[in-house]
């Protein structure tokens, strides 16, 4: 596997590659890997010739009070896991490389960025946007692979993606949880062990929520207010957000449907978590 910073040697990589007939895949990360990173880049592996990963750590999707400065980092760890999933190159900018002086431009994508995350985390999907712009720009790949967790994350991607007429696939890959259900995180190193345990409260209210759409539940606001309150029940949890919306565009929902999410944002002493799941009404 290579190792390269530098995006110019980047886009030199890729334009070989494709000369040579072969194909991109895309696995954007910020590091500290974990099983979910790693199903990414083996679903990547499976659909492509040649997998990059890129390790950055987005300093413009940060808010000023949010985690930059403590966000987890093992670059030799990550390199190591990368190299032993088949991954061709590890590719790892600076901010500076990837922002240099004088840097003004930003993409935004508006309509699917006001709700969920985007009301306590605003201008975060400007900076995750730009970023993945620039990454498609500097990788030249053919597909991308996202994880489903990020859900909102995804579908303002695929948004750019479409309304920019890319000629990258975006790929969707489950969300990979814990053997007790918790949703793989990086910030999940965060939690201490009482912590840790509250956080089931979002993968229990998740397969609730599942039972009762399979009972017969429709009524988006009953079911989102007995979600509320099984949360709150945890004790010592601080809801962002509970919220059942349409999956495509993330409209909140009266009636539960096929095509209903359920997204949960929650904080745990000082780490936010999130998750999601179909509802699969009828």
């Amino acid at each position: 596997m290579e190792i390269v910073c530098s995006p110019a040697a980047m886009a030199a990589w890729a334009d070989t590659v494709r000369a040579e007939g072969g194909t991109i895949s895309l696995v954007p990360t910020m590091g500290f890997f974990h099983d979910g990173h790693l199903a990414l880049m083996r679903k990547a592996c499976d659909i492509a010739d040649q997998v990059v990963v890129s390790l950055f750590v987005n300093p413009i999707q940060f808010g000023p009070n949010e985690d930059l400065a403590r966000y987890p980092r093992a670059f030799e760890r990550d390199a190591e896991l990368a190299a032993a999933t088949g991954v061709a190159v590890l590719f790892a900018p600076t901010a500076e490389e990837v922002y240099p002086a004088g840097f003004r431009t930003k993409v935004s994508v508006s309509g699917l960025t006001e709700t969920l995350c985007g009301v306590s985390r605003p201008g975060h999907f400007d900076g995750v946007t730009t970023v993945v712009a620039k990454l498609f720009h500097m990788v030249k790949p053919h597909l991308a692979v996202f994880g489903a967790k990020d859900f909102q994350q995804l579908a303002v991607i695929r948004k750019m993606v479409a309304d920019l007429n890319w000629d990258v696939n975006i790929i969707a890959h489950p969300i990979v949880r814990e053997k007790d259900g918790l949703a793989m995180s990086s910030r999940n190193t965060y939690l201490s062990g009482e912590e840790r345990t509250k956080a089931l409260c979002l993968s229990r209210a998740l397969q609730l929520a599942r039972e009762r759409v399979a009972a017969g539940e429709r009524d988006a606001a009953r079911l989102r207010e007995e979600i509320l309150q099984y949360i709150i029940a945890y004790g010592d949890v601080t809801i962002d957000y509970v919220a059942i919306v349409d999956a495509e565009t993330l409209v909140s929902c009266d009636t539960i449907t096929a095509g209903s999410l359920l997204a949960l944002a929650v904080r745990i002493g000082r780490t936010r978590l999130i998750d999601n799941t179909l509802l699969g009404g009828a």
